[in-house]
């Protein structure tokens, strides 16, 4: 059973034990990352968060502290709630990953300066998050740490994706510098930078669509992870390698409720057996349906062209408009060979001439050329307004090409996007990737998406979105979903509440914070307009897991959130492992917990430390690439052996369960 958190902690006078894991950040990811560091893989946390109110949230009247604190409070009291409900008797995972581990230790701090540092304890930690807002803070509290302690795990926060690989290799280089020797693979895992943005903009622009996948990849291969709905009476169910999820008994129904650890039976049901999947009649399911392999020498797909097409020149009247003048033109061509029986060239030089008025008159021609000479002279006429009509959309089109596009006539099937911050510019480019149709919404033009949504010929609208007019304008009432991804929960809400009222049946997901408040509202228009889907998503507790599984080790491959539950692939050493180890791939399984997807058939010293990454070889070259050592249509008979290394999908408790570590010994110490 779970100890109580108190509503305030003490702060301890002796300085913490050591292999105790450090969060430091100043919004509701750090306080999301300590819970799941706390609760679900039972570590010793050291929360640091700066003093005051939440810049992002200034409304709210607590403080940092006193939100993180509430927090706590509400996890120890649902998940004693949930060990009391469930009594002694064994669950998905055996043991209690709380049990003995204190409470949170608060800290508060406006920088995360040496003096800081070394007050946590980050000489003797195993783990340091820095997930500030400001990547410069980040990377500044980074270096210090690795100088601190240069066998320090980092997961660090960073937008710039360019910038963090390169930090990335720095401060590895850093850590090999200062223990000579070290094991390459605990280097590989002494530094991982991630992006809260990259992590949750799948999830977010996949409620814009009735179906959706998601993409695991794993040493250059692709896994997909699709949902699909209830097979019909007499249908039945396409290929697939393994069922991963159930979702909810109602997730199909736009009155039903979304599934989440609370849900009881109704719940999503994360890794069943197959009894249990045979027996979930008119349930959909989340399957691992296809694997496929990234080609390396593929180059990056391009979002946005370099220049403006044809088509964005010049409008569709003057094309057609100068397509029938030079119909006329040919045809006269045509006449003229015929009437006059010349050669093609000097028929087309006669017209060319008379059309621009350049010939001499045919006064003693026959009565067909002077009739020809006559209509090329009409023709002729509407030639010197086209040609100034492409010269004045010519220059138009170069005068507005750095302005913003506006919503087209007609449009209609689009999504409308609220909110070009961090996550809302990520979700822009994974709707754009998948060829959706996007209008933005933004009130401040000089916000972070505005050049990307240019550069991609977006079409934008500037402007207050709680403001009569902002909506209409971006065609909502034509639109087939609304994402409301700004900062301010209430923006959201009026937003949502306004398109709602414009369009009833419009599909809605909102980024909310607050869960009491999102559930509140996910009730409320569930019960006001019941054939509409609404959804509500929180980018922490969707990025937390993955940030979470980092500073456990690089063994997370990705996470997958099925409904608002989430299932994290993982890479993992058989070695050390009692679950895994002697035991054959189908005793390895344990439902709701943990199921071997495939096993790394590679030499342990050929292996590849990183299965997230590409395998290197030369894309200029004649070869092909590297075979993948990973075997996937594994046999349950096969028995797991201590060399091996597996690619596993788990639940967040089971693979606590699985990387629970002795807490009286740092690793690598």
């Amino acid at each position: 059973m779970l100890g109580f958190v108190p509503p305030l902690p003490q702060q301890p006078g002796r300085p913490p034990s050591s292999g105790h894991m450090i969060v430091c950040g100043d919004d509701a990811l750090a306080r999301r990352l300590a819970v799941e560091l706390r609760f679900v893989y039972g570590e010793r946390v050291t929360l640091l968060l700066p003093p005051g109110r939440d810049a992002n949230s200034p409304e709210t009247p607590l403080t940092q502290r006193g939100r993180a604190a509430a927090l706590f409070g509400r996890m120890s009291a649902a998940m004693n709630r949930t060990a009391n409900g469930n009594g002694t008797g064994g669950g998905g995972g055996s043991g209690d990953t709380n049990a003995g581990v204190e409470a949170v230790r608060i800290m508060e701090a406006p920088e995360p300066s040496d003096d800081v540092l070394e007050e946590a304890g980050v000489d003797r930690a195993a783990a340091l998050a820095l997930v500030y807002d400001d990547d410069e803070r980040n990377i500044r509290a980074a270096l210090t740490a690795r100088r601190l302690n240069p066998r320090l795990r980092l997961v660090i926060r960073l937008y710039n994706r360019k910038l963090g690989l390169h930090l990335e290799e720095l401060l590895d280089q850093a850590a090999a510098v200062a223990m000579p020797g070290i094991n390459p693979a605990l280097l590989d895992a002494s530094t991982t930078v991630l992006s809260d943005a990259d992590t949750a903009a799948p999830a977010l622009a996949a409620t814009a669509l009735t179906g959706s996948s998601k993409i695991i990849q794993a040493e250059g291969l692709l896994l997909r992870a699709a949902e699909r709905p209830p097979p019909r009476p007499g249908e039945s169910a396409a290929p697939r390698l393994c069922t991963l999820a159930l979702l909810s008994s109602t997730t199909n129904d736009p009155a039903g409720a979304e599934g989440s650890d609370s849900s009881g039976d109704e719940a999503p049901q994360l890794l069943p057996d197959e009894q249990t999947v045979s027996e979930a009649t008119g349930r959909g399911t989340v399957v691992l349906e296809a694997i496929s392999r990234a080609d390396p020498a593929r180059p990056a797909t391009r979002i946005g062209g370099r220049g403006a097409p044809l088509a964005q020149i010049f409008s569709r009247r003057l094309r057609w408009s100068t397509l029938g003048f030079v119909l006329a033109a040919l045809s006269l061509v045509i006449a003229s060979l015929l009437t006059t029986k010349d050669t093609a060239l000097h028929s087309a030089y006669l017209t060319l001439l008379d059309l621009l008025g350049m010939n001499d008159p045919a006064e003693d021609a026959p009565p067909a050329r002077q009739i020809i000479q006559i209509l090329s002279g009409i023709a002729g006429l509407l030639l010197l307004p086209l040609l100034i009509a492409a010269v004045l959309e010519a220059f138009g089109t170069l005068r507005t090409a750095s302005s913003l596009r506006r919503p087209p006539r007609g449009l209609g099937g689009h999504v409308v996007l609220l909110g070009l911050g961090k996550i809302g510019t990520r979700v822009l480019v994974r709707l754009r990737e998948l060829d959706i149709p996007v209008v933005v919404v933004e009130e401040d033009p000089e916000a972070r998406g505005i050049p990307l949504a240019r550069s991609l010929h977006v079409p934008t609208v500037i402007g207050d979105v709680t403001q009569e007019g902002v909506l209409e304008a971006a065609k909502i009432y034509r639109a087939r979903a609304l994402l409301a991804l700004t900062s301010i929960d209430t923006t959201n809400l009026e937003a949502a509440l306004y398109a709602r009222s414009v369009k009833p049946d419009l599909r809605v997901a909102l980024r909310l914070y607050d869960d009491e408040f999102a559930t509140a509202v996910y009730r409320t228009l569930r019960t006001a307009h019941p054939q509409a889907l609404t959804r509500s998503r929180s980018v922490s507790h969707l990025a937390a897991p993955a940030f979470a599984g980092a500073m456990m080790g690089r063994q997370i491959l990705g996470a997958v959130p099925v409904e608002r539950k989430v299932m994290l692939f993982a890479a993992l050493e058989v070695a050390g492992h009692p679950q895994l180890e002697g035991h054959t791939v189908e005793q390895a399984f344990r439902a709701g917990a943990w199921r071997v997807l495939a096993i790394d058939a590679t030499p342990p010293a050929d292996r590849n430390p990183d299965l997230a990454a590409l395998p290197p070889f030369d894309p200029e070259g004649d070869t092909a690439p590297p075979p993948s050592g990973l075997v996937w249509d594994l046999h349950p008979g096969y028995v797991l052996r201590a060399q091996d290394r597996v690619v596993i999908a788990a639940t967040r408790r089971g693979l606590a369960e699985l990387l629970r570590r002795q807490r009286s010994v740092v690793p690598g110490r």
